[in-house]
């Protein structure tokens, strides 16, 4: 693969809103193409969505083999950078390439609120999933697995707050989530932090009865057809010699 030449900073000045995106300089490292812009905004708190696109598809869809900051809930700062894939998202490529970058303000359809990577929750009971909520579009609620969906409410409000109930057979274990899909824009998505579900009633206090009821068995055996001398009845008459002796 070989680029040529890199047009650099198309639409250098390109305006969020009220606000401003940058592009400082472009940089080819190896097989990656290192896009380092500014993202101008007087309020630190707010948040984009950033793309990028090429001359290569007439900037007519992002690319996707894409890195750094990029993508959704980038905050405004300096030096900010996109690191892109071009051997990935091309192939080998010969020619000249413009690159551009395009933002707009990124307000999600949910911003979960109660869910963080230290969250457990136990099967077989209900969970309250609180968020913060971005509109009033009805929403998909999910819940997941490594990608596969094992419960699902479609059409929900988007209020804030959904009852999630485990089943009780559901597997113990790491990385599930939460997803909640905007079923106005299926591109609006949301994905909670992954985190551990686990039994309702921990093993050692399930073990622990069963030692104990054992270990009170084990006495009454012992104490079975075993009589103890009463030391309060004076001291033991000696038998009676057997006649003949």
């Amino acid at each position: 693969m070989r680029v040529t030449a890199i047009a650099l900073l198309l639409l250098a000045a390109t305006p969020i809103f009220a606000q401003k995106v940058t592009i400082k300089r472009v940089e080819l490292a190896g097989e990656k193409i290192i896009v380092h812009y500014d993202l101008e905004d007087s309020n630190p708190n707010n948040e984009y969505q950033i793309a990028l696109y090429s001359s290569q598809s007439n900037f007519n869809t992002a690319l996707t083999k894409v890195t750094g900051d990029v993508g959704n809930e980038v905050k405004p700062g300096t030096d900010r950078k996109i690191t892109w894939s071009i051997r990935e998202e091309l192939g080998p490529y010969k020619g000249r390439l413009s690159l551009e970058v395009r933002g707009k303000q990124f307000v999600s359809v949910a911003k979960f609120t109660n869910i963080t990577t230290s969250t457990k929750m136990k099967r077989g009971k209900n969970h309250v999933i609180n968020w913060k909520p971005g509109n009033s579009n009805p929403i998909n609620i999910e819940f997941l697995n490594g990608g596969q969906q094992i419960v699902a409410a479609l059409n929900q409000p988007n209020n804030g707050a959904y009852t999630l109930y485990i089943p009780k057979k559901q597997s113990k274990g790491k990385d599930y989530i939460i997803r909640i899909t905007d079923t106005r824009n299926t591109q609006d998505v949301a994905v909670s932090k992954p985190f551990m579900v686990t039994p309702a009633v921990p093993m050692l206090l399930k073990v622990i009865p069963a030692i104990a009821i054992v270990g009170v068995a084990a006495v009454l055996a012992s104490g079975g057809g075993t009589d103890t001398p009463d030391t309060n009845d004076g001291p033991a008459i000696p038998d009676p010699p057997f006649p003949g002796n």
